[in-house]
């Protein structure tokens, strides 16, 4: 009887100049992971953490908006690039070296190469963690990063809406698949607070956490629709960077500080 052959192992090279390097992910568009991965950043540089940001969606870049970033990023010797500061924080993204309207109709093959370049000649330095934005699904980018990058670990964004939590499903499966450790899950929109200081469940309760417990994932917590966190991402002034006593920016603090453990 012919046995199996052994699972492919993969190289993964670390991305120089960073101690540890976490993906935020969500499967699913549309459930605010760009503006949940910023804040989160922002929330452990507040635990003293020196952070970089990477933002790895090559068709639909959102860090220059969400920072007010419109710099293109300088070359050193016309091979490495430096990347971008704004509040303490290294950045790195698509939208600094295409104009914002600029569509990116790009095969696969350029998507990968546009990641390499982005995590091995962009000269990150000196930094505790660096978060990876990921675009939706489980495609290209997703695979380069879990087979080819040293990945400390990843953090899924989710509504509590069945729809998204099937591609979150599929998701924690495919992370599981690759051997990326999976951090735990947050649950994004989870309720909205009107006039009468009652919490309104808009997308339904408790998918994401039950969904956690469904796949033996942590659950990290849950963050609400707030007016304050959309004008702040707007305006490309990260809630908890400028307001970190608010009680949205509390909130991300305390998924911080269960991240933090992963990495103490």
């Amino acid at each position: 009887m012919s046995q199996k052959p052994p699972p492919k192992q993969f190289v993964k090279t670390p991305i120089n100049g960073v101690k540890h390097t976490m993906l935020v992910s969500s499967a699913k568009g549309g459930v605010g992971k760009s503006t949940v991965a910023v804040n989160l950043a922002f929330s452990l540089q507040n635990l003293g953490f020196k952070i970089g940001i990477l933002d790895a969606d090559v068709y639909g870049p959102s860090l220059p908006k969400l920072l007010n970033l419109n710099e293109k990023p300088k070359s050193e010797n016309g091979k490495a690039i430096i990347p971008l500061e704004k509040y303490g924080a290294q950045c790195m993204s698509m939208g600094f070296l295409v104009d914002e309207q600029t569509p990116m109709i790009w095969r696969g093959p350029m998507v990968i190469s546009a990641i390499k370049t982005m995590t091995q000649k962009v000269l990150w330095k000196d930094r505790d963690i660096i978060i990876i934005d990921m675009p939706p699904g489980t495609g290209d980018t997703q695979l380069t990063f879990a087979q080819e990058v040293k990945v400390d670990g990843a953090i899924i964004v989710s509504t509590p809406q069945d729809l998204a939590l099937l591609d979150v499903k599929r998701g924690i499966q495919m992370f599981d698949k690759t051997g990326v450790k999976i951090l735990g899950l947050i649950d994004n929109m989870s309720y909205f607070k009107g006039d009468d200081d009652k919490e309104y469940k808009i997308f339904g309760e408790s998918g994401v956490e039950k969904t956690a417990k469904e796949f033996d994932k942590q659950f990290l917590g849950h963050l609400p629709i707030h007016q304050d966190l959309r004008i702040s991402a707007d305006n490309g002034e990260p809630l908890t960077y400028t307001e970190p006593d608010h009680e949205v920016s509390k909130l991300f603090k305390s998924i911080a500080e269960k991240i933090k453990l992963s990495f103490d």
